[in-house]
């Protein structure tokens, strides 16, 4: 598998690079942000290791500019700015996870691995709820045949809702497994579901998204199917 380190210091791209090709993995190194968004349009890639703080275009800015070109291969943001503010911004323009400089190696695989894994399930996969239709691989939502345009977040959410085939997610599952922010403010995760459901189940005498009061939410139909 090709991973794209995007990282403009030499001695934490060398680190990374003997890491992983120790662990079989292919990689290819880009030392600012408009050279490694080029890469990554212009070559197939399965992992994206994206520093923030970079010359010429900033990680944010490249991670945007990839999920606005419909790219979707996974991005693990790195960096030593390790504020909630900033873990948030990078999962709202679409990254996958964020990991904090300085990290062990051996972390930074695991997190690889599950990325790679993750990525490798959801690929071509299609999740119907009722008349609700997700379509995995191009992260597009359909329901009654009608487009909903949901954001990076938005898309998570709902995804992992589906994924438990009507079992509840607690609040804090959605910030530490599907966010990966286990630090964000208790009520994000109720204001998220409040914008969901005014774009899934506004208009629709079936209500998809159920509060499990004191528990969590669930997505929630007579029949769900999983198509692969």
């Amino acid at each position: 598998m090709r991973i794209l380190i995007v990282e403009d210091d030499a001695g934490i791209a060398r680190m990374l690079r003997e890491g992983l090709e120790e662990a079989n993995y292919s990689v290819v190194i880009a030392s600012d942000g408009e050279e490694g968004l080029r890469l990554a349009l212009d070559e197939v890639f399965h992992l994206i290791l994206l520093d923030l703080m970079l010359p010429g275009r900033d990680g944010w800015s490249v991670c945007e500019e990839l999920r606005a070109r419909r790219n979707r291969v996974p991005v693990l943001m790195l960096t030593a700015r390790d504020t909630v503010k900033d873990r948030v911004r990078g999962l709202d323009l679409g990254a996958d996870d964020y990991l904090p400089k300085p990290f062990d190696i051996r972390e930074l695989l695991a997190r690889v691995r599950a990325l790679l894994r993750r990525d490798k399930i959801h690929k071509s996969r299609i999740i119907r709820v009722a008349d609700l239709e997700i379509d995995c691989a191009q992260r597009r939502v359909r329901r009654a045949g009608v487009d909903i345009p949901l954001s990076h977040r938005e898309y998570d959410l709902l995804e992992a809702l589906a994924s438990h085939d009507g079992n509840v997610l607690t609040r804090e599952m959605i910030q530490e497994r599907v966010w990966m922010n286990e630090e964000a403010i208790p009520n994000t995760v109720n204001v998220y579901v409040g914008l969901l459901r005014k774009k899934v189940d506004a208009g629709h005498a079936v209500k998809l998204i159920q509060t499990v009061h004191g528990v969590g939410y669930s997505l929630h139909c007579a029949q769900t199917e999983h198509l692969s």
